[in-house]
């Protein structure tokens, strides 16, 4: 986070209770980019909080939010039930997006969406529903097969960031890509697995993921 900018907690109104949330502006922000994250994370994630620290660097505001309350949270961590029910995810994504449209810091702002695993899919999702708002969107490591027939209404440049190692996903990630109909790239970081833990992986995504969103988020007049 640049010294020059603030950090605060917030709240995101969805139905009758609010996500809990951590928006981050640095000065002249030039963009805003809503993080999604996959099972068993939070905005609290390391791997969020540092690809988030590289975006604000390039002077882009960031809001992360958990996307379960802290009850469903502790159910899906018995059952796995919530992880996969994108359309709920989505809805909350959604949620969050219009809440950045409207709020006073970040209205101005074109809005960005980062995904990973599951949040991958809730975002893809939640941008074909938000064409009008959402400006780009990065997969990490994402189940971006997970959107289904939402990726042919995604008009968002979409970039998708896979793990070499990461086999399984990879493939599903080719098989989502032949269904995009936006410009849509995928990254392969050779050497890394799933959560990019190897020796400097996750620091390139944060440099693909901060390339990316300063190509195409920019201020809306």
């Amino acid at each position: 986070m640049q010294a020059t900018g603030t950090e605060s907690a917030v709240r995101v109104p969805v139905g009758d209770f609010a996500l809990e949330g951590t928006l981050s502006i640095p000065h002249d922000a030039t963009g805003v980019v809503l993080f999604a994250h996959g099972s068993g994370s939070s905005r609290h994630s390391p791997r969020n909080r540092f690809v988030a620290s590289e975006l604000h660097d390039a002077g882009l505001a960031t809001l992360l939010i958990d996307l379960l309350s802290a009850d469903e949270e502790q159910l899906d961590a018995r059952t796995g039930e919530l992880r996969f029910d994108i359309a709920l995810l989505a809805r909350r994504v959604v949620a969050a997006i219009d809440w950045l449209s409207a709020h006073d810091v970040t209205s101005a702002l074109t809005i960005g969406c980062f995904g990973a695993s599951t949040g991958a899919a809730a975002a893809l999702v939640a941008a074909a529903e938000r064409a009008d708002l959402v400006g780009a969107v990065v997969s990490r490591g994402g189940r971006p097969d997970l959107a289904g027939d939402a990726l042919p209404r995604v008009r968002a440049p979409t970039l998708l960031i896979v793990g070499g190692r990461d086999e399984l996903v990879l493939d599903l990630n080719r098989q989502a890509r032949e269904q995009m109909r936006a410009e849509t790239e995928l990254e392969i970081v050779p050497g890394a697995s799933h959560l990019f833990e190897e020796p400097g992986k996750l620091e390139r995504v944060a440099e693909l993921a901060r390339d990316w969103f300063s190509r195409y988020l920019s201020a809306r007049t």
